[in-house]
């Protein structure tokens, strides 16, 4: 599994909006030029955001973006999961039921299902609101400056 420029960028892009929301739009041009970003690649990240529910946008001299919850309130994985789809490390995970006519005779299917679960498990436990205070637990150890 590798995350995309696309996944990245979203998460970046959520993270500059929650840094400087003062109540008003943020310019999606002030965005692209803090996180030398191109504005046309930005657009279509946007895009996507809004259109599941994360970003309301506003149009004219005072327009721009805000979030439409707090950034305690949105993780890693929900801003992946709308950019880069599914996270399973194989693609016989990423339906609903696993249609792989293999599944029950697979002696690895509960590896990539446990990794399937880890996966979820951290992107889900780490909020934007986590991401604005730069660091994130990990294990017995912090990350800083993500």
């Amino acid at each position: 599994m590798k995350i995309s420029t696309k996944g990245r960028y979203a998460v970046r892009l959520m993270l500059d909006i929650a840094e400087h929301s003062n109540g008003e739009n943020i310019s999606l041009k002030d965005i692209a030029k803090r996180q030398n970003i191109s504005l046309k690649y930005l657009e279509q990240i946007v895009n996507s955001l809004s259109k599941s529910g994360y970003l309301r946008s506003q149009r004219g001299a005072q327009g721009g973006y805000k979030m439409t919850k707090k950034p305690e309130e949105y993780t890693i994985g929900d801003i992946l999961r709308v950019t880069e789809g599914k996270m399973a490390p194989v693609d016989c995970l990423e339906d609903e039921v696993n249609m792989c006519p293999r599944a029950d005779l697979c002696p690895t299917i509960k590896f990539w299902s446990g990794l399937y679960d880890v996966i979820n498990e951290y992107m889900d436990s780490v909020t934007i609101k986590d991401l604005m205070r730069t660091e994130i637990a990990y294990g017995d150890d912090f990350c800083y400056n993500i």
